[in-house]
């Protein structure tokens, strides 16, 4: 019997990125707590480092305008 690959929502992982970013969680930590592999956090903390940066990654869809002022608005308000 094959096994399902499991899919996460974008908001999911923005979530788990959040994690090891602002809670201090370690990537293995962060692993074990969600039952995620740590290739997949990887990839998903390079991801958001590389859109925050401004460059967008092979096999990734742009940020729209909306999501990126929806991005500046959410880091706005956690500074508040």
């Amino acid at each position: 019997m094959k096994q399902s690959r499991r899919t996460f929502s974008p908001e999911y992982k923005a979530e788990a990125v959040k994690l090891v970013t602002e809670q201090g969680y370690s990537v293995s930590q962060a692993c074990r707590e969600l039952k995620v592999g740590e290739t997949a956090l990887r990839r998903w903390l390079s991801q958001i480092n590389a859109e925050n940066q401004g460059y967008i990654l092979p096999g990734t869809k742009p940020i729209t305008p909306e999501q990126q002022r929806i991005r500046e608005l959410e880091a706005r308000i956690r500074e508040l």
